[in-house]
């Protein structure tokens, strides 16, 4: 392969040009921001997407504003594919060349570079949607590279789609990279793993399920079918506590479901448990 040549430093003049065009887009979009959160604030859906479109014609740059058309799209549709792409594009532009690369590992902690975080997610979920599973996992990976911080927990569905997708070693990974993390995505995601790897009779498949019930018992009733999910979800959850698991369920479900075997030993490894007690503060 033919090495680069030419400088591999950019100029002084491309440098400041660059500067002075990212310092222009950012307040642009953050204009465009603040125009955004007003529009939020319109007490119907219609006068909202009213003003979000008078918004993006006169200033495209907000990454929210075309994220929020995006969602009120049909899921699975090419517009809604099509108007993730926009925010995510929009989003870049916001930010800026020199500032993109300044912030790369550091992505979330700037304030600026959480529009495009949140439409690069909402992509990532719209490809997987549609069946681009290898470009949704891309997309997860690219923002954990990002932001390796993670504040938006995207490791955690993305432990979900490498399960889903066969892809064990990328997931093994990933564990390994967030041990400390005992949200139920990661410790059932291992606990499937060693039951892949090693089958229902592993000493590791074991200590890792024992493990995914001490932290969190409540995911497996709902991955059996032993307990139901809720009609809808809860808006905030606590470590080990049920609301936590139903969170993690649409993570977790496709893959184990997809494994031949491994809701039994799950269910088996449920029937051999004490019932789960729920946790609480002591009345003072």
């Amino acid at each position: 392969m033919a090495r680069p040549v030419g400088a591999k430093k950019p100029s002084a003049a491309l440098l400041n040009a660059l500067r002075k065009i990212g310092d222009e887009a950012d307040a642009t979009a953050n204009a465009a921001q603040l125009e955004f959160f007003d529009a939020m604030e319109a007490s119907t859906a219609a006068e909202r997407q009213r003003r979000i479109s008078a918004l993006l014609q006169k200033n495209p740059f907000s990454a929210d504003a075309w994220g929020q058309l995006a969602a009120s799209a049909p899921e699975g549709s090419p517009v809604a594919l099509a108007l993730w792409r926009q925010a995510v594009a929009a989003g870049t532009l916001g930010i800026g060349a020199l500032s993109f690369l300044e912030m790369e590992g550091h992505f979330w902690g700037f304030l600026e570079s959480r529009p495009y975080m949140r439409a690069r997610a909402g992509l990532a979920e719209e490809l997987w949607r549609q069946g681009e599973h290898a470009a949704a996992i891309a997309e997860l990976q690219g923002m954990l590279v990002l932001n390796p911080n993670d504040n938006q927990g995207i490791r955690y569905l993305l432990m979900g789609w490498l399960l889903a997708a066969g892809r064990d070693a990328e997931a093994a990974a990933l564990h390994a990279r967030y041990a400390a993390d005992h949200y139920p995505a990661m410790t059932y995601g291992a606990a499937l793993l060693r039951f892949r790897q090693e089958g229902a009779g592993g000493a590791g498949a074991k200590r890792a399920l024992d493990a995914a019930l001490k932290a969190n018992p409540h995911l497996a009733p709902l991955l059996t079918g032993a307990a139901s999910m809720p009609r809808s979800l809860p808006d905030a959850y606590s470590p080990g506590e049920a609301s936590e698991a139903q969170l993690a369920y649409a993570e977790m479900q496709p893959a184990w479901a997809a494994t031949p075997g491994a809701l039994d030993w799950l269910a088996g490894a449920l029937h051999a448990a004490p019932a789960p007690r729920r946790r609480g503060r002591a009345a003072p």
